[in-house]
């Protein structure tokens, strides 16, 4: 009989001691982790997916921001009166290839010369022209390349400034 006493007062002692510690306990010895360690994980993981969703939330804003302000940009742009055009409304590209996005053009010829000499102008005023030859026969002279719109809008306003510049100056969009 004292076995007897001794396995069910070693088996009631696990039971009291698991009682009082829970899973933990075993889960410890088994090398698993314990609720605290579970909670934890879980925290990290919503922390995580909070701050995925908030960089998605950020850059959700600044896509909006952007397209404000490019809409901000080519209402100032009609209210200067000014034009922004394709390559492909002009016939396309003929052999110039454009490396940025944008482009102030500042005169448009069919006589090559009479571009080169606008080139020549432009040049001496401290930009650095290209000619951009389209489809169509037509030789522009185009300054201020830049890939960001508000930049081109800053610059379109100083170039029109500028004796060289006509006031049908307009914007090439290179896409």
């Amino acid at each position: 009989m004292g076995i007897i006493h001794r396995i069910c007062g070693i088996f009631l002692a696990v039971l009291l001691l698991q009682s009082l510690s829970g899973c933990d306990m075993f889960r410890r010895m088994g090398g698993r982790p314990t609720a605290a360690d579970l909670e934890r994980m879980k925290l990290e993981k919503l922390a995580a997916e909070e701050a995925a969703s908030q960089r998605r939330i950020d850059s959700l804003a600044r896509v909006q921001a952007e397209k404000e302000d490019s809409i901000a940009i080519l209402d100032s742009l009609a209210q200067m009166k000014g034009t922004i055009l394709n390559p492909s409304e002009m016939g396309g590209l003929f052999t110039t290839r454009l490396d940025s996005k944008y482009y102030i053009v500042v005169g448009s010829f069919r006589s090559r010369h009479n571009a080169e000499t606008l080139f020549e102008e432009v040049r001496g005023k401290g930009y650095v022209p290209i000619l951009v030859n389209f489809r169509n026969g037509f030789n522009a002279v185009a300054i201020s390349p830049s890939n960001n719109l508000r930049e081109v809008f800053n610059s379109l306003k100083r170039v029109k400034e500028e004796s060289f510049c006509p006031a049908d100056v307009w914007i090439l969009v290179n896409e």
